[in-house]
């Protein structure tokens, strides 16, 4: 956690978040504990280590990536958009650096800004819709509204514990 959340207890037992629907206050806290986590983690991060894939695993800079991309995949399927090129291109190139000048803090601050996206589509997703049927992928694999949401919380938590343990094991080497 960072230092101004050092002293508080996990975000989920903080109370609820204003606005986020009562079955979806597990969503928006599993993704502001893991921006907390991260932000605590990568404070002061080498940018040397950012791509190193210690014994094979997926980078740091990876894993960023993908958190935000994810997210933005996940909540469109929420919505039932099909994804656009620009997201199919990202998920493309998620295990290569965007851009020569991309930094741990840019990668970071793209994850910030796509939880606070996805943190306002939350707000407005209403609970009554929530078990609407949506596809995903190409296929058009079922799963619903909730599904999609839950999974976008889970599925950044295990990525965030990926992300975690490779950034420790960076800087002990």
């Amino acid at each position: 956690m960072s230092s101004s959340n050092a002293n508080l207890p996990e975000v989920w037992l903080r109370g609820p978040l204003p606005d986020v629907p009562p079955l979806l206050q597990p969503v928006a806290h599993a993704l502001l504990q893991a921006r907390e986590e991260i932000a605590a983690a990568l404070t002061d991060f080498p940018e040397s280590l950012l791509w190193q894939r210690p014994a094979g695993v997926a980078s740091v800079g990876f894993h960023l990536q993908h958190l935000a991309g994810v997210l933005d995949r996940l909540t469109t399927y929420a919505r039932a958009e099909a994804l656009t090129a620009a997201q199919l291109a990202a998920l493309a190139q998620e295990d290569q650096p965007a851009a020569a000048a991309t930094t741990v803090a840019d990668l970071v601050s793209a994850f910030n800004q796509q939880v606070d996206k996805t943190l306002s589509q939350l707000k407005t997703t209403p609970e009554v819709g929530l078990t609407q049927l949506r596809g995903v992928g190409r296929a058009q694999l079922p799963s619903t509204v909730l599904g999609l949401l839950f999974h976008a919380a889970e599925h950044t938590q295990r990525h965030m514990g990926q992300l975690l343990v490779t950034a420790r094991v960076l800087r002990g080497s």
